[in-house]
């Protein structure tokens, strides 16, 4: 018996380890309930916050050496922090969903690396939360896949 609670207790640690840190992917704040999906390619890291609660998916980042967007002055739309760094996020467009909002920001991380950082959301509420766990992540020692 104490060998089953031994064991259910290193998974649910291993769990919350998890949720915090995907090797690879920035750190999400403990308590968001949420885990990183990743996928890694050639000169890239893809990243997706995932809810523990129903499977959605909350925002993604996409680590690389160059910005898979271009962000445009015009689209600008409230300033932010995220790991230090006062940055923008930019309206964006999904052209096969309606009634979806967009939000993306870049996040430069060093020499040659960048966090291009999305988020979608049907309404404000969920637009608002995910914008507040975005604006919580930490990249530390996060570098690119060199797949």
């Amino acid at each position: 018996m104490k060998t089953i609670l031994l064991a259910s207790a290193c998974l649910l640690m291993s769990g919350a380890v998890h949720a915090q840190s995907g090797g690879g992917c920035p750190a999400l704040p403990a308590d968001s309930g949420l885990a990183w999906e990743k996928l890694e390619g050639s000169g890239y890291t893809f990243c997706k916050a995932i809810r523990a609660s129903d499977g959605g998916q909350l925002l993604a980042v996409m680590l690389s050496a160059e910005a898979p967007f271009k962000p445009r002055r015009g689209d600008r739309v409230q300033e932010t922090v995220i790991d230090g760094q006062s940055i923008w996020w930019y309206r964006g467009e999904l052209s096969s969903t309606a009634g979806v909002e967009v939000r993306e920001t870049i996040v430069e991380l060093g020499r040659n690396q960048v966090a291009h950082i999305s988020l979608r959301a049907g309404n404000a509420q969920e637009m608002s939360q995910a914008m507040s766990v975005a604006e919580l992540l930490h990249f530390g020692d996060v570098r690119i896949s060199s797949n």
